[in-house]
């Protein structure tokens, strides 16, 4: 999750087990990881706005608050321990990007691509640490003036629920897996950011493609009502990702996060 003095090429990696929390140093940076864009409410709230810089346009689509209970139900026998207790969380409205940040968006913000599959520039981009993100966001709000930075875990949740459109799907957008995500059972990298179908507020790739940071520290659930939470201030883990990806944990490069 974040580069080394010395070995910048190098990165840390921890994952969470049912059991164990398991960390490493100076392993091979992931490719693993994208990021999606989170901007704050500004009246008045049309439901999608098309943002440009440098040539290269973005979707932010709106988001309307509210009350859902975030983590997996108790008598989820797929769920990983760290999923629970399922808790009360009231958001406040937002927008988020339509997809994953795409190569191209990054290469004209960042003016480069470090993304280990270049098939084109409507692939997200990945191949980044946690703070390259950071650095993005800074960037990106320079060039345009407006205020994104990377959505919470109840934010990245909400949304890929569907918020107060939820249809309680299983999955982000649908029951069928194949319906809504790339993951290890139906290809072997990467894929164009939209080609599956959306969920009910019209984002893509909730569910897989490639997994997504967050802003917050990795930290237990507990049962309290929350509002608006951002997680701890710091913590000796790592950040959270969300959503799911195409390469199998074994072949991630710089090791999966399951949060």
């Amino acid at each position: 999750w974040s580069a080394t003095k010395n070995l910048k090429t190098k990165a840390f990696y921890m994952s969470f087990g049912s059991t164990a929390v398991h960390t490493q140093s100076n392993i091979n940076r992931g490719d693993a990881y994208a990021v999606r864009l989170v901007h704050d409410t500004i009246l008045p709230m049309p439901p999608t706005k098309s943002i440009t810089v440098n040539d290269v346009t973005f979707n932010m689509v709106f988001v309307q608050g509210g009350t859902f209970m975030m983590g997996a139900a108790s008598d989820d026998k797929q769920a990983e321990v760290d999923e629970k207790p399922a808790h009360q969380v009231t958001l406040s409205d937002y927008y988020i990007a339509q997809t994953e940040v795409t190569q191209a968006l990054w290469e004209a913000v960042m003016q480069d691509n470090p993304s280990a599959n270049k098939a084109s520039g409507n692939h997200p981009v990945e191949n980044i640490l946690w703070n390259d993100c950071r650095l993005f966001v800074q960037k990106l709000n320079e060039l345009t003036g407006l205020t994104f930075r990377l959505p919470t875990e109840a934010e990245w949740e909400y949304a890929a629920r569907g918020g107060k459109r939820s249809c309680g799907y299983k999955y982000a957008g649908s029951n069928d897996i194949n319906e809504v995500a790339w993951y290890e059972d139906n290809c072997t990298a990467s894929q164009p950011v939209a080609q599956k179908k959306p969920n009910e507020l019209g984002l893509y790739d909730m569910s897989g493609n490639v997994y997504e940071f967050c802003y917050d520290w990795y930290a237990p659930y507990t049962a309290e009502a929350q509002t608006n939470p951002i997680g701890p201030s710091s913590s000796p883990n790592a950040r959270v990702a969300r959503g799911g990806g195409c390469w199998k944990p074994q072949d991630a490069g710089g090791g999966a996060l399951f949060c």
